[in-house]
């Protein structure tokens, strides 16, 4: 039946077939579906009306907490739109044949309860819809004048009774609790049976009627959502409830009956109308098939030789004259051109299977010379050849360069033009590896250069620091054995001011005794003489001594000043000494003038014998005043000797840290010396290879090191300037005289 004609006329008829069951579905299906909509439009206008009641208790809700009239206007338009939907509801249900019994009990409910509000809006207009109207404004008023009353009377019982009833009438406001209203008339009862003015119980009077009028208006209306008018508008509001969701129920089960009775027929007719179909679709497919499984076993015995799992192939042989059956004419025929060209291309692949296993093992000399046919052979022939050639060329550059590499030569580079991807990464990997040796040894280079540098300034400095170390050694030597010879002389120094002191003694007790014996004047005079002679030479011994000292204590100035920090504390205490050496120049030169005084003295005593008894009293001043100022220079003397050998044991210390220095100095040359033949290696290696940039290397600056060796380097000359200076000075070294008046201030303040 199906073998003459094609498989697109048989898929037509049964296209056809399908669309005449598919149009008779959708037909039944468009009745059901308006018979639901209508239905469930109608659902749609209870739920509407649900949301209209809903909507009527919220303007209840506003108009009981806000108390304005534009919420019972809104509850009037809500009840329009409530009769409009339970209208239409009415309209759609008849039209399917439905009829809701408790549509007229929601009505009445509604009604009920919209009568219910009505008397609940005129009863709080009565009651006031603001502090300032109806029941609450006459409250308000009579309250203003009771309490004006109390506030100007100026009983503070009165007051507080006031103020405890309107305690009372906000509780009431507040608690909605009638046990108020009688606690406020108890208090107010009370307080009319006190003595208070006409005017008085008359205004308290009106107080208690207008509140327990408007407490009765209060309890009308309901003092909460179970009382009053409030109350019955509450159980109204159920009734609607339970008929709204009786409405709901019916509809919903109404919706159901009919979607069951619609889809019951539209499965027996679906069912009937895909029996016709599968019936048909089976004789068709059966024929398809049969003619795809001789079409698919004549392909898959192509397939298999086309992959080689067989040597030969058949023509596919098929009765029918459709589609199927021209597709088998066409394989064949190009089962015969395929046969022929796999085995030419058989004999190329083999070939360049062969070519390419070489290629695997390393060998990149083999080419394909075989000709065939077949333009992709042919193409893919020409793009190994060149491919071979290609690697076989980058591969040997890659090589030479190595090769360069090896030999310690950085200077070339693999050329990166015309490659890609890993030939691409190898190259520049190359080139890498050679840019970052010869960074390196740029780097070594400039590194040894510097190096070569930097030793070569460390040993001069090191060779500086030895000749600094030594001869700063030697001088403290020499300041050494000096602060002996000052420590020696400032020791005979205190033991003559000891003499000195005795020989004072002396002469007090002859003066004493001169008062007395007049007889021996001439004698004891003879005896001063020779006293005042030893103290001149005392004092000349003095002045010598003060001078060496000041010159030791100048050049242990300068030495300190060498020394830089470590000599701070060492050049204050030779200043120290060298004021001190002042200082006894200055009261030796006092005391050579108060001895010389004495001698003329002394000289007038001899010629004037009878004036020497008045004579010695002013003897006795004078050798008071000569014995204070020995002790001074006895005390002056003690404190040189006892700074001269703190200056000795500083001088010593320094000394050992000279020497330390000089030994560190010593070690450090030699660490110089091995650190110049490293950056004179370093440099020398690195000029062994090629490189780029070898010739303009140079070495780094390094500042730090140039600015330190030029201070080194000017320690020793400002040694010398200072030493030189001081000898130059030493002749016109001159002692200013101490002036009697200071002399005991100066001391006290060293």
């Amino acid at each position: 039946m199906f073998k003459k004609t094609t498989i697109k006329i048989r898929l037509i008829i049964l296209i056809i077939i399908t669309a005449l069951g598919l149009l008779t579905l959708i037909g039944l299906n468009k009745s059901t579906i308006d018979t639901m909509h209508k239905v469930g439009e109608a659902n749609g206008l209870v739920q509407h009306l649900e949301v209209e009641i809903l909507n009527l208790r919220k303007h209840e809700k506003d108009f009981l907490s806000r108390k304005d009239m534009k919420y019972v206007e809104k509850f009037n338009k809500t009840m329009d739109n409530i009769y409009k939907t339970k209208n239409k509801i009415a309209e759609l249900t008849k039209s399917n044949g439905i009829e809701i019994t408790e549509i007229p009990v929601l009505l009445k409910a509604i009604k009920s309860y919209e009568i219910k509000f009505q008397k609940l809006v005129k009863l709080q207009q009565q009651i006031g819809l603001n502090p300032k109207d109806g029941l609450y404004g006459t409250l308000r008023g009579s309250v203003h004048k009771v309490q004006e009353y109390a506030k100007k009377s100026g009983n503070m019982k009165v007051l507080a009774d006031v103020y405890d009833l309107r305690k009372q009438e906000k509780d009431f406001m507040l608690r909605r609790d009638m046990k108020y209203v009688d606690k406020f008339n108890l208090k107010i009862d009370k307080l009319l049976t006190k003595e208070l003015p006409q005017n008085a119980i008359n205004n308290l009077r009106i107080y208690k009627e207008n509140f327990n009028i408007l407490a009765q208006a209060e309890e009308k209306m309901g003092l909460n959502s179970k009382l009053g008018i409030l109350g019955e508008m509450r159980k109204t509001v159920h009734q609607t409830t339970e008929s709204m969701h009786k409405m709901e129920d019916y509809m919903v089960e109404t919706l159901d009956e009919i979607t069951d009775e619609m889809t019951i027929m539209s499965f027996s007719i679906a069912i009937v109308i895909m029996v016709i179909i599968i019936g048909i679709i089976f004789f068709i497919s059966k024929n398809i098939i049969l003619s795809l499984s001789v079409f698919q076993s004549g392909l898959i015995g192509f397939f298999d030789y086309l992959n080689r799992k067989s040597n030969s192939v058949k023509d596919i042989y098929l009765e029918n004259e459709d589609e199927i059956g021209k597709m088998a004419e066409v394989v064949n025929e190009n089962i015969k051109l395929t046969k022929k060209s796999i085995e030419e291309d058989r004999v190329v692949i083999d070939q360049t299977i062969m070519i390419l296993s070489e290629f695997e093992q390393g060998d990149l000399s083999k080419r394909l010379n075989i000709n065939s046919s077949n333009p992709s052979l042919i193409e893919l022939t020409k793009l190994l050849n060149q491919m071979a050639t290609k690697m076989e060329n980058n591969i040997n550059s890659v090589l030479n360069i190595l090769g360069e590499y090896t030999n310690y030569n950085y200077v070339n580079s693999v050329d990166e033009n015309n490659i890609k991807e890993h030939f691409l990464k190898l190259a520049k990997g190359v080139n890498s590896l050679g840019k970052s040796i010869s960074e390196m040894l740029v780097e070594n280079k400039a590194n040894g250069l510097t190096l070569d540098n930097s030793s070569n300034v460390l040993l001069e400095s090191v060779d500086i620091l030895n000749q600094n170390s030594n001869s700063a050694a030697a001088a403290l030597e020499e300041t050494s054995a000096a602060l002996e010879e000052i420590t020696s002389n400032i020791s005979n120094t205190t033991l003559n001011v000891v003499q000195m002191s005795n020989h004072a003694s002396e002469v007090t007790k002859s003066a004493e005794t001169g008062q007395d014996l007049a007889n021996q004047t001439t004698k004891a005079m003879d005896d001063i003489n020779t006293q005042v002679s030893s103290i001149n030479e005392a004092i000349k011994v003095i002045d010598q001594i003060s001078f060496q000292t000041n010159i030791l204590s100048l050049n242990a100035a300068v030495e300190a000043a060498t020394a830089g920090e470590a000599g701070k504390g060492f050049a204050v205490v030779a200043q120290e000494v060298r004021n001190l050496a002042s200082r006894s120049a200055e009261a030796a030169n006092e005391i050579k003038n108060l001895v010389e005084n004495a001698t003329t003295k002394a000289n007038d005593g001899k010629k004037i014998a009878d004036k020497m008894i008045s004579g010695y009293s002013t003897l006795n001043s004078s050798i008071s005043k000569t014995i204070d100022l020995i002790a001074d220079i006895e005390s002056s003397s003690k404190e040189q000797q006892s700074g001269i050998v703190q200056i000795n044991d500083s001088v010593n210390s320094l000394d050992k840290q000279t020497q330390e220095n000089a030994n560190i100095a010593s070690q450090a040359h030699d660490v110089a010396v091995q650190t110049d033949e490293i950056a004179k290696l370093v440099v020398t290696d690195a000029n062994e290879k090629e490189f780029i940039g070898k010739d303009t290397v140079q070495a780094k600056e390094n500042t730090s090191t140039n600015n330190k060796v030029q201070t080194v380097k000017s320690t020793t000359p400002k040694k010398v300037v200072v030493k030189n200076k001081v000898e130059k000075q030493q002749p016109k070294t001159s002692i200013t005289p101490i002036q009697s008046s200071s002399t005991d201030d100066e001391w006290a303040s060293f």
